[in-house]
């Protein structure tokens, strides 16, 4: 049985997130004869509030899926990212959803991961990190609750298309092991479980940046997962080894 990771899917932002949203599907009825869990690493909605009354619309079909997964025994997590971090309890309640709002370890077959979205890590999301405070405050959450739909959504969305836009012009490649925010907190996470004298990470997987890649990181590997905006990224870890793929 194996273990799949996907991120950075922002279903809801441009002319071509139904076709994102259906390739999901595809990928999730190509694995799931052999997956054990999924675990989705933040940003799969551009945008997404979880109401006390109402649902947002679209993703039918994806939430779908899920649920008839989880149903036959899939085991599913959600670390949330910086557009969905509003999901709240929704996915949990109806579809059986582990939810995580911060990064976690998880171990898994004998390997020991730190999972995570991978946004307010590093200097290059120095601004960000005050923003999330803000957006993470319970009364901003409780006033936006407040604001018919109708009215919060196009708001909502308009900022998340320019936040996603500018980090595509600022941030879609890799700095190098030495600039790079994720990577460098990875690092220090491990060191500090060094000098504790605990078990070592072997794997580090995180999205947020949109940039597949895989790097070595002492005798641990780092993994950031890519993107479904561009590619169809998306990690496999099978029991013995953790690598990147693209479903085609």
């Amino acid at each position: 049985m194996s273990t799949y990771f996907i991120t950075d899917a922002h279903l809801g932002s441009g002319a071509n997130t139904l076709q994102r949203e259906k390739d999901m599907v595809r990928w999730l009825g190509h694995i799931e004869s052999d997956a054990e869990r999924v675990i989705m690493l933040g940003d799969i909605f551009d945008f997404w509030f979880t109401y006390r009354y109402a649902v947002p619309r679209g993703y039918v079909r994806l939430l779908g899926k899920m649920a008839q997964m989880a149903d036959s025994g899939v085991e599913f997590h959600f670390f949330i990212g910086n557009h969905d971090m509003w999901l709240f309890d929704y996915l949990e309640k109806e579809i059986g959803v582990v939810m995580h709002k911060e990064p976690g370890e998880m171990e898994i077959d004998g390997k020991l991961f730190l999972l995570g979205h991978g946004d307010g890590m590093g200097n290059q999301d120095r601004s960000y990190n005050l923003l999330k405070r803000i957006f993470r405050g319970p009364l901003n959450q409780w006033l936006f609750a407040g604001v018919h739909p109708n009215i919060g959504f196009p708001i909502a969305n308009r900022w998340s298309n320019s936040s996603r836009k500018n980090h595509s012009l600022k941030y879609n490649q890799y700095f190098g092991d030495d600039r790079e925010g994720i990577y460098l907190y990875c690092k220090k996470r491990q060191e500090e479980r060094s000098n504790l004298g605990l078990k070592p990470f072997d794997y580090f997987l995180f999205g947020h940046r949109h940039t597949p890649v895989t790097r070595p990181l002492g005798d641990a590997t780092y993994i950031n997962v890519g993107n479904w905006i561009e590619n169809r990224d998306y990690a496999l870890f099978d029991g013995d080894s953790c690598s990147l793929k693209s479903f085609q």
